[in-house]
């Protein structure tokens, strides 16, 4: 078994019980009965989108993929173990049998880079992959990849300089993962080179974050050792590790991206903290949407934070084309109790680091777990996919139930700012 040959588990305690005992009474005694989670203020209206379902159904819906891309919707789900395309008009073009967890999509002219987990349920098997789906029928599909342990993310980029594409794959796993890059040597065949061999990467990035003219790999690891890394690239395929943000264990990291937010030149963090696959779930306070500034020295600085319950991703962009920048956000673990419709939120910014919290009046028709935003129509302005999992909610079969009944593997969220006409004043 994997766990016992890398020794995750200690042959021997390494606490006595009385010391054990003490930890415990510990966390009993100062702990509190209950913790005080915020709700955010919701106006149950989009005005700029336009909501827009697929014909094509899925029960249950398990969609752990979509993704824009010229006029184009990718979409993978578990249940079913394939990967769809779709036009932008919602019509199913063409399906492939890929196996279970088709997660992320990397599309070119001539192919799709496909990564897939292998198993949907956590897991050190190595039985991911990465894939290359042809545009051309007459080509075959090839596994670039393989024996990879639960793969969630990819990303492509010439790390050592000899004019070829490497590969970086996130194996999320369960307790053996690891962040490894994987050295293009030709023939479509590649050398792994370990970077951090611990399970819980979610997201890797290829930028160049200190503009030396080498690209680095920026990191975001959950699994207990949370926290976001800077791998700066020494030249030669070396990489000398650096932990930029250390985020607490109990966090539940989901989802980090880059983007400058100041607009300084300097590349900035967005994440989300919101895994709450505890059963029961508690609602924790310190779930949500989180923005870290870059000083322009790779060091960063909370300056921004909207408590969001479950929050698995959050997207900047200026959907209403005023000249700053709103946040698109998910949550696969709201409060059901309470405050079901924030699984889909919508921050218009205000200005100021002020935003305004929208939703959708048919929000909770799916259970929403992943995102994407682009400009579907070509049209200019950014639209929004949804991707629905009908997980299980503790004490609302009947809202599970409709998940399934209803089989939406997505909904788009369509912008219609260019459609409204102009106003002359």
């Amino acid at each position: 078994m994997i766990v016992e040959q890398v020794e995750v588990f200690p042959q021997k305690p390494v606490l006595n019980a009385e010391k054990w005992q003490l930890i415990c009474d510990y966390y009993l005694h100062h702990a509190p009965d209950s913790l005080a989670v915020p709700e955010p203020k919701l106006q149950y209206e989009l005005k700029n989108f336009q909501l827009r379902k697929p014909q094509y159904k899925l029960s249950p819906p398990s969609t752990t993929l979509v993704k824009f891309h010229d006029r184009e919707i990718f979409v993978g789900d578990a249940n079913t173990k394939a990967f769809y395309l779709f036009d932008n008009q919602l019509n199913l073009k063409n399906a492939a049998n890929v196996k279970e967890g088709a997660v992320w999509a990397e599309p070119t002219d001539q192919r799709i880079y496909l990564t897939v987990m292998g198993s949907f349920s956590p897991t050190d098997t190595p039985s991911g992959f990465l894939m290359s789906l042809p545009r051309q029928a007459q080509e075959k599909t090839k596994v670039l990849l393989k024996n990879l342990q639960r793969p969630v993310h990819s990303d492509f980029g010439d790390l050592n300089g000899d004019g070829l594409e490497d590969i970086v794959v996130c194996e999320f796993a369960k307790w053996t993962g690891c962040l490894a890059w994987w050295e293009n040597k030709g023939s479509d065949q590649y050398e792994k080179h370990l970077l951090r061999p611990k399970p819980g990467a979610i997201k890797a990035y290829i930028r160049d974050m200190n503009q030396d003219g080498r690209p680095d790999i920026v990191t975001l690891f959950g699994q207990g050792d949370e926290g976001i890394f800077i791998y700066f690239n020494q030249g030669n395929g070396q990489f000398e590790e650096r932990r930029v943000i250390t985020l607490e264990p109990s966090y539940g990291s989901s989802y980090f991206n880059l983007f400058d937010f100041n607009e300084d030149g300097h590349l900035d963090i967005i994440y989300t903290a919101g895994d709450n696959a505890d059963y029961p779930p508690i609602l924790k306070p310190y779930h949500g949407i989180r923005i870290y500034l870059n000083n322009g020295h790779n060091e960063f600085k909370e300056d921004f934070f909207y408590p969001l319950p479950g929050a698995y991703q959050a997207i900047p962009t200026d959907f209403d084309q005023d000249g700053d920048l709103d946040i698109a956000a998910i949550s696969f673990f709201p409060n059901y109790d309470r405050q079901p419709a924030a699984g889909f939120v919508y921050l218009e910014n205000q200005g100021n680091m002020k935003f305004k919290a929208h939703t959708f009046p048919e929000v909770n028709q799916g259970r929403w777990i992943v995102m994407d935003v682009g400009d579907m129509e070509g049209d200019g302005d950014q639209d929004i996919i949804l991707g629905s999992l009908t997980f299980e909610v503790p004490n609302k079969q009947a809202l599970v139930q409709q998940w399934v009944d209803q089989a939406l593997p997505f909904v788009v969220l369509e912008n219609t700012t260019r459609q409204r006409p102009m106003v002359l004043r």
